[in-house]
């Protein structure tokens, strides 16, 4: 049985409205995941350095599909395997992804963005325009950084 999530939220603040959708750490290292290093099923988000649980890993997917944040697919080479990608409500978080990473690399000198100075100087000078890219590579089915390399 599908577990279904409730519509019912503390309040309709709209801050509060963010948070409780995609808020969360995990789901945010999810759409990081799906938007920096192009992952798009469930093994390759359990290999993510934060090791995140099975369990939590599952929900959250489940979850973020529910609220019309993800979408999901049979990979078709191996029907076993789904494929999670960014619906357009998904996608209008990459300027707030964004967003966090520039406010991240202000304030944490190891961020690995800053590994990437030209993305960060583009992203830095315009974030808009450098949001509107990548949503449109993101569209397309690629990433900021293939292999991993956020």
């Amino acid at each position: 049985m599908k577990k279904t999530y409730k519509e019912d939220f503390r309040s309709h603040c709209a801050v509060n409205y963010g948070v409780e959708i995609f808020g969360d750490r995990w789901s945010l290292l999810i759409i990081r995941d799906i938007v920096f290093a192009g992952k798009k099923t469930y093994g390759e988000f359990l290999k993510s350095e934060e090791g995140i649980a099975t369990n939590i890993l599952a929900s959250r997917l489940a979850f973020l599909e529910e609220q019309g944040i993800l979408s999901r697919a049979p990979n078709p080479d191996d029907r076993r395997k789904d494929f999670y990608t960014l619906t357009e409500k998904g996608m209008d978080l990459i300027p707030i992804v964004l967003n966090i990473v520039l406010w991240s690399a202000k304030h944490d000198s190891k961020s690995y963005v800053l590994r990437h100075k030209e993305f960060f100087a583009r992203l830095s000078r315009s974030p808009m325009q450098v949001s509107e890219e990548v949503m449109a590579l993101v569209r397309n089915g690629g990433c900021i950084f293939p292999r991993g390399n956020e």
